[in-house]
């Protein structure tokens, strides 16, 4: 569905395209849940060997360092980034204690047991509507789902959106990531699809992550909000039992976004997320 979307908005500026269908090791189920490359690697192996000259991704999706010779060509602009609680009518405070409550996301699991230690946060896999129908089949008592997902396909209602500064939504979250070979003219016709503001956003989310030198198995979140010239980060790690966090925010230029996630992960780091860095890593690490 985005790569349908994007090869209509590249056909709308002249180009010719051919859509490529590629599965990878997330789509499978291969890989493990916290292996951040599971949604990218195949597709940018395919790039690298030239036989796809651009890569949708999403932008979550794309771990902080790029392979050597691929480069994100442009960010369109972007969905909602906040997560959603589903399966309960009331909101995520009124989660009763032992709740059973699905998620495949470390960060999400860690914000979850941050709010209340008493819920029981369970593995999740599958595509949306095969999430939902588990809801549905009393496996789970709720979940929490990327609220851009939802209503691409339809199925917000009953969703109850989390607020960003106290859920942190994943680096990345509702934009796309338009991934091509730095030294190409797929390059150049993909740029003008590039959004300044999802750009923007996007540099200073990823710059975070980055910074603390995060890896698939440590929970982070790390959101910007760019409104005319000032950014407004967010950022959170913690444990994923949810027992230590840290979280901060950084207003700044948004002329500058790189520097303004550097700095704010320096902060954190200055703030002992190093550490817990470090203990999660061991405790979920290979």
């Amino acid at each position: 569905m985005q790569a349908n979307a994007v090869a209509t908005a590249l056909g709308a500026l002249g180009a010719e395209v051919q859509i490529v269908p590629i599965t990878t090791s997330g789509d499978t189920g291969r890989a493990a849940p916290a292996d951040k490359s599971r949604f990218v690697k195949e597709i940018e192996d395919a790039l690298l060997a030239g036989q796809v000259d651009l890569a949708v991704h999403s932008a979550k999706d794309v771990p902080g360092r790029l392979p050597d010779g691929l480069a994100i060509a442009a960010v369109p602009s972007g969905e909602d980034p906040r997560d959603a609680l589903v399966g309960t009518a009331s909101g995520i405070d009124a989660l009763p204690d032992g709740a059973r409550v699905g998620t495949s996301s470390l960060r999400r699991r860690s914000q979850l047991l941050a709010i209340n230690p008493h819920i029981e946060v369970l593995p999740l896999r599958g595509n949306v509507d095969t999430r939902l129908q588990k809801l549905a089949d009393g496996e789970y008592d709720a979940m929490v789902l990327a609220l851009a997902g939802l209503r691409r396909l339809g199925r917000e209602d009953g969703a109850h959106p989390l607020s960003w500064d106290r859920f942190v939504p994943a680096p990345g979250q509702g934009l796309l990531a338009l991934e091509t070979r730095a030294e190409d003219g797929a390059a150049t016709t993909v740029s003008a699809l590039d959004d300044p503001a999802a750009r923007c956003r996007l540099e200073a989310e990823r710059a975070v992550v980055e910074e603390l030198d995060a890896s698939c198995h440590t929970p982070v979140g790390a959101h910007a909000r760019v409104d005319a010239e000032r950014i407004a980060l967010h950022a959170f790690v913690g444990l994923p039992d949810g027992t230590e966090w840290i979280t901060d925010r950084l207003d700044a230029s948004v002329h500058d976004p790189r520097t303004a996630g550097r700095e704010l992960a320096r902060r954190l780091l200055t703030a002992g997320a190093g550490e817990l860095l470090r203990q999660a890593e061991s405790t979920l690490g290979p």
